[in-house]
């Protein structure tokens, strides 16, 4: 009998220090390993470099693409603009001259 209650006493005392061991061993390895980890840090900040260039690049094509949009917009409008639009896109010339299609603008 007296074996017994030291053996629950025992148990009965080393529960809550098993069970706080487990729950920050638990914590402790998705800190470090888990899917927003430490480890996890430096894909994330790779991802985030490639996102920012992709992002530099689209806002430079806007501003360009602003630019145009604006110089064709204006009440005296540039005129070579005009009709490099009208023969690139349209297509459209004055008779007799040839329009060939071009890519990459």
């Amino acid at each position: 009998m007296r074996i017994r209650r030291s053996v629950t006493r025992i148990f009965g005392l080393s529960v809550l220090p098993a069970v706080s061991c487990a729950v920050i061993a638990y914590f402790g390895y998705y800190a470090v390993w888990g899917e927003r980890g430490m480890l996890a840090l430096s894909d994330v900040q790779a991802q985030l470099g490639v996102r920012k260039d992709r992002l530099a690049q689209a806002q430079d094509v806007r501003r360009r693409l602003e630019h145009r949009i604006s110089l064709m917009g204006s009440p005296n409008a540039d005129p070579d603009l005009i009709e490099e639009l009208s023969r690139g896109r349209l297509m459209m010339a004055p008779p007799g001259a040839v329009a060939v299609p071009r890519s990459g603008h």
